[in-house]
């Protein structure tokens, strides 16, 4: 029995293997694929194209560990394999008898020890390269959420924009349906943002990770970067993109079911637009700027709790309130019933099941009191409850 399974392990790899690979050229063949620039290729094989000096850096890097370690397999291989053929027993070769060889010990240290410093220096170049945080023109802190990304400006050019970054509604949409019809483009599939993070061209910038609920990790392939973000602790890294364009990743850390759905896109632009577009951000903030102080009417407010609902909630609640599966539904939910409203208020600061309803205290006090409203009167519930802004600052910690 154990020898049978240690034959039917590598086969049954080898076969899911096979299967990935018809899978995915099924569906390059059903739909119009195309690379993707600043993302993923079809068939890819190598690297993605770097966009910063340090992808470079390490696309160099790898093609050579690469070839110095195929050139060692190969070397090593063809002397053992040579030496069993050419003095092989049946040519009337005997083995030899010896204790040791000081030649051969000394040959053995001292050319593995060149190899492994040649190999080293570079590679230790690298490294402290991509670690070294100081001079940035710009830093951002990027904060991992189940499942999207808060980005906070908080020195340079753009200081004090901040806003959360989810996978565009239409690309979830598509994916509940069951992906992408026949004949449809999907090159920048489940990569498509609602607001992408902007930088401008040239310039250092410095990226702060944590995370609210779990660890995630923040990855752009193109600038070879990639830093987790962990709850209760900060981490660094930094790029300086050389060209304009958009470009893309995805959290590297299973960070729960929606993994898949937590996409990173990061546009440059050249200098002059990316001070148009911080001038437009600046715009926009003061036009959204909320007095906490400032008593809505239930109309008003559940107007805009409408559209804080399709944008941050139906994903998983549905637009029918009804839930789906683990997800609770909202729609005649006994908290969402309760005349204290300070429960449910506490639930959508504070998240609750262990992060399955993550924390949104990345929304303002009226977006949290508005998506209540809203739920409170809205579907079945028809509880006539206001929460005002004010109800909501009271109680964030």
């Amino acid at each position: 029995m154990t020898k049978m399974k240690s034959i039917f392990k590598p086969l049954a790899s080898l076969l899911l293997a096979i299967c990935a690979w018809a899978g995915t050229a099924a569906f390059t063949l059903a739909h119009a694929v195309n690379d993707l620039p600043g993302g993923p290729a079809v068939n890819q094989l190598n690297l993605h194209p770097p966009a910063t000096k340090i992808a470079q850096e390490q696309h160099w890097l790898h093609w050579f560990m690469l070839i110095v370690c195929t050139v060692i397999f190969v070397a090593v291989f063809s002397v053992m394999f040579y030496s069993i053929w050419k003095h092989r027993k049946s040519k009337g070769h005997k083995a030899a008898s010896f204790h040791e060889s000081v030649v051969v010990e000394i040959v053995w240290t001292v050319i593995p020890f060149v190899i492994v410093i040649l190999m080293a220096l570079p590679a230790t170049k690298v490294v402290v390269a991509m670690k070294d945080t100081t001079n940035a023109d710009l830093t951002i802190k990027v904060t991992g959420m189940q499942w999207k990304w808060g980005y906070d400006y908080l020195k340079g050019e753009g200081e004090g924009i901040g806003f959360v970054s989810s996978l565009d509604p239409a690309q979830r949409a598509m994916s509940d349906a069951g992906g992408p019809k026949k004949g449809e483009s999907v090159d920048d599939y489940l990569l498509k943002v609602d607001k992408p993070l902007v930088v401008p061209v040239g310039k250092k910038v410095r990226i702060i990770t944590t995370a609210t609920d779990v660890i995630h990790a923040f990855a752009v392939p193109s600038f070879g970067i990639k830093q987790d973000a962990i709850p209760g602790f900060v981490r660094d890294t930094w790029f300086r993109a050389e060209q304009t364009g958009d470009f893309h990743g995805q959290c590297q850390e299973l960070c729960g079911k929606e993994h898949a759905y937590m996409p990173i896109h990061v546009k440059v632009l050249s200098a002059a637009d990316y001070t148009l577009w911080v001038d437009g951000e600046k715009k926009k903030m003061a036009a959204k700027a909320d007095d906490p102080a400032k008593v809505w009417t239930l109309a008003d407010i559940t107007k805009r709790g409408e559209k804080v609902y399709a944008a941050n909630c139906a994903a998983c609640h549905q637009s029918n309130g009804k839930g789906a599966g683990p997800i609770k539904s909202l729609d005649a939910a006994a908290v969402v019933l309760d005349a204290d409203k300070s429960k449910q208020i506490a639930v959508l600061l504070n998240g609750q099941n262990n992060g399955a309803m993550p924390s949104w205290k990345a929304l303002s006090d009226t977006d949290i009191a508005a998506v209540i409203s809203y739920t409170k009167n809205n579907w079945s519930n028809k509880t006539g409850q206001v929460v005002q802004p004010a109800d909501v600052l009271a109680l964030r910690k």
